[in-house]
């Protein structure tokens, strides 16, 4: 089945411990079992890994917490996702491996956006309905430079990072990544020059990833059976291309490398359609925007492939039964909650 849990890593635990952060507090805040650090493989909905992420960061006293936590100097202790990605040739190639393996143990995207001289990268969690909590991005985008500078042995640093909501520890997060940081932009993420996705790894170890790759094939296709690993993946390549057109089915089929015919069939053998993917793909990103987005809705409506605002209305009212103007009134109540806690300078 596709992956709907994300796997936790128990040695969390552990770092808050390190961190001087009260585990039993978190756990409580989360509204979390008290027991959450004792299962053999921890397992949560999109919506506890939020209020997990929430809970650090109003129960730690560092609002830096979510940098803390995501920077590791010993690669020991890297998880076994980010040693591979470290054996791979470059830097791009290992953002590239780790948004292909994310998949093993979480409801996950890894966006990259190359436009002229810049690279974005995004972490989206397609399944939220509440604001992504910001000491959870900040952890990511920590990890993903820890990443980076492992594996290029230099202190290289981004464009810019981009945040959706404030914050009120600009300063350590300037030092941190070692660029501008600058909130209140549409989406969350970290920018880096298109030239640094060609950075080489000293790390590179072709032995390693041989060894390691295969394995997380093998749980990739554990996870998903065929037909609804296919889905998934139409569904992905879709968003990936809602950026201001629907993309229509030879579109789709032909980045997938084969016939509309032979996509249109396969979908159906799957019990599926393209239009009902695409229709499903829209309403994800839809959600998306309205809850981790200042977007206008005619902005998002645009991104979305419709027309006007208002056929993005009408395809809303019927996926959620209330016009997006209402659903994101009630479903960015969590960010008036974190602004509360990251208040603007």
């Amino acid at each position: 089945m596709s992956i709907k849990h994300f796997r936790v890593a128990g040695s969390l635990r552990q770092r808050l411990e390190e961190a001087g952060v009260a585990v039993e507090e978190v756990l409580s805040r989360a509204a979390l079992d008290r027991n959450f650090f004792e299962q053999q493989t921890i397992l949560v909905r999109t919506e506890e890994l939020f209020a997990l992420w929430r809970a650090i960061g109003e129960v730690s006293s560092n609002p830096s917490i979510g940098l803390q936590l995501g920077t590791e100097k010993n690669m020991a202790r890297l998880h076994p996702i980010g040693l591979a990605a470290l054996s791979t040739a470059s830097f791009g190639e290992a953002v590239t491996h780790m948004a292909k393996y994310k998949q093993i143990s979480a409801p996950e995207d890894i966006v990259q956006q190359f436009d002229d001289d810049e690279w974005s990268i995004q972490f989206r969690w397609m399944l939220g309905m509440n604001a992504e909590p910001p000491v959870l991005i900040e952890n990511c985008f920590a990890w993903l430079l820890t990443i980076a500078r492992f594996g290029t042995g230099s202190p290289i640093s981004p464009l810019r990072v981009e945040f959706v909501q404030q914050r009120k520890h600009l300063r350590a997060l300037e030092k941190y990544f070692g660029c501008p940081v600058v909130c209140g932009m549409a989406q969350n993420a970290v920018v880096f020059r298109a030239s640094d996705s060609r950075l080489p790894f000293q790390t590179r170890n072709a032995d390693l990833l041989k060894m390691l790759a295969p394995q997380f094939d093998v749980e990739l296709k554990r996870n998903q059976n065929d037909d609804e690993r296919f889905v998934e993946q139409v569904r992905r390549t879709i968003q990936q291309r809602l950026t201001g057109y629907r993309p229509g089915i030879d579109v789709i089929a032909r980045e997938l490398h084969m016939s509309s015919r032979t996509l249109q069939r396969r979908l159906q053998d799957a019990g599926s359609s393209f239009q009902k993917i695409l229709d499903e793909a829209r309403h994800q990103m839809a959600r998306y925007y309205l809850s981790n987005s200042v977007l206008e809705l005619t902005e998002a409506a645009y991104l979305l492939g419709y027309e006007d605002s208002n056929s993005f209305t009408r395809a809303f009212r019927n996926w959620e039964g209330i016009p997006p103007k209402h659903w994101r009134a009630i479903h960015q109540g969590a960010h008036i909650e974190q602004r509360s806690v990251y208040p603007m300078n």
